[in-house]
């Protein structure tokens, strides 16, 4: 059964070329909460929370509810924006994905190459700056998590800041 969520995601991925900020139809900064309900059904657990004031809520998918080859989603709605606080926009997405179900080659595949990689102890980390977070396991291969997120700069991106110049040598001592 693994094999064939894996072969189905491989052909969708396939089929259509992802963004890296979306996926099964979630769109961070577009998609609504009425349209993750109409794709995914009512959440297993809701959670109301407070980020910098504002009101947000969380939505978990887990077990059955859960996307295939994930075992949990986390949904996070609320972003603030030019236009103003929409409550209702989803911020961000995880994906904990099942064991197998995901792998770096799958990843290479459908969002190409990471525009950083980096290390978060023994875990391998893949950045996209248009909004996707790749953790692989302790041997690189398998995906653990996946956060997708409204694009992010990197580094690369980032003007470096201007470098101080050089403080002026000292003067040789005046006899």
């Amino acid at each position: 059964m693994r094999g064939a969520a894996a072969g189905l995601l491989v052909l969708a991925l396939a089929a259509c070329p992802a963004g890296a900020a979306e996926w099964g139809l979630i769109t961070p900064g577009t998609t609504t909460t009425e349209a993750v309900r109409a794709r995914y059904g009512q959440p297993t657990k809701t959670t109301p929370k407070k980020v910098d004031a504002y009101d947000t809520l969380q939505w978990v998918y887990e077990g059955a509810q859960a996307p295939v080859g994930t075992y949990r989603m986390t949904v996070e709605f609320g972003l603030l924006t030019a236009d103003g606080y929409k409550k209702d926009v989803v911020r961000d997405f995880r994906l904990d994905t099942k064991p197998g179900s995901f792998n770096k080659k799958l990843v290479l595949d459908g969002w190409g190459d990471p525009s950083k990689v980096g290390n978060d102890g023994d875990f391998e980390i893949f950045l996209y700056e248009d909004g996707l977070l790749v953790y692989f396991d302790k041997q690189g291969w398998d995906v653990q998590a996946m956060v997708f997120t409204v694009p992010q700069p990197t580094a690369a991106r980032l003007q470096p800041a201007p470098e101080a110049p050089d403080p002026p040598a000292p003067k040789a001592p005046q006899p």
